[in-house]
């Protein structure tokens, strides 16, 4: 976005950063890859991953190779989360930062490599099951991006499509009424059309909606978008009550990076479909390159 100021009436031009913050000139996505590349890791290891995962991790990434179809984006990535964890993934466009979530959740062609869930030695390899298996025998949610609700539905019904795999329609509303006493505010919109609802409460909406599964594992993909400030940090004040509160093991993508990383234990830099940095969030916050090409100076 394109803004002009100045004193007496002089023009100056500047763009807005990546998500935040202002620039002195506009950045392409091939400079941020290019200028990302340049800042990699180069002794960033799997024993490094495995020790910020507390060398204990819940959510185990190897060597994958995945994409659609017949195109490759994600080259040989590994990843590693321990469970009551959080990890945000940030990066350029193209990334592969969303492709890692429809890995983990079975949206992609997995080409080689594999993906564990598990607690110590009883992992579970579901590198191979679709997203219905790893919602239901894999305790693994995803939250899709804005406008998922079913907007002609009530609150209550679009819960109760949220346990669509549960084997009984009686578990789901039990499960419901659940999410209703943990959040009062959806409780008291119960019997309203989704589509009515505000941004924040589509955003809880689909959030809660996720958990009637109680899934171990939640998948974030960008959880601010389109949000008033307000919401977005109502948004992160839920999701921070499910991590350290509830034990629920979080991985996200967050297009507002800054938001990202204050959120999250660990925070993954990717570029072109691998991983370049690692450290913990406020680390990340900390250094200037990333702050320069992500954060918006």
């Amino acid at each position: 976005m394109i803004v002009e100021s100045g004193a007496n009436g002089d023009k100056e031009k500047k763009a807005a950063g990546y998500h935040g913050g202002g620039v002195d000139s506009v950045i392409s996505v091939e400079d941020v890859n290019r200028q990302a590349k340049a800042m990699a890791d180069t002794g960033l290891t799997k024993e490094h991953i495995a020790e910020m995962a507390k060398n204990d991790p819940y959510v185990v990434i190897d060597e994958l190779r995945a994409g659609y179809g017949k195109m490759e984006i994600l080259h040989g990535l590994n990843l590693q989360v321990a469970r009551g964890q959080s990890l945000c993934l940030i990066g350029p466009n193209g990334a592969g930062k969303s492709t890692i979530l429809h890995s983990i959740f079975g949206f992609t062609r997995i080409f080689s490599g594999s993906i564990w869930i598990g607690d110590g030695g009883d992992k579970k390899d579901v590198t191979s099951l679709n997203s219905s298996q790893k919602l239901k025998s894999a305790g693994i949610a995803y939250i899709l991006q804005d406008k998922s609700v079913f907007p002609a539905m009530t609150v209550e019904e679009n819960l109760w499509m949220g346990g669509y795999l549960l084997d009984s329609p009686t578990v789901a509303k039990e499960r419901a009424d659940k999410v209703f006493d943990k959040y009062p505010r959806l409780a008291q919109r119960r019997s309203k059309k989704a589509g009515v609802l505000s941004g924040g409460e589509r955003r809880l909406l689909e959030i809660s909606r996720a958990l009637v599964m109680e899934p171990e594992v939640l998948l974030v993909d960008e959880p601010s978008i389109g949000l008033e400030p307000r919401f977005i940090d109502m948004v992160f004040e839920i999701l921070d009550d499910l991590q350290n509160t509830e034990g629920k093991t979080i991985i996200m993508v967050e297009q507002n990076a800054k938001k990202g990383l204050e959120f999250a234990d660990i925070g993954y830099v990717l570029v072109s479909g691998e991983l370049a940095i690692a450290g913990p969030g406020d680390e990340l916050l900390d250094n200037p390159e990333i702050g320069r090409l992500f954060l918006g100076g």
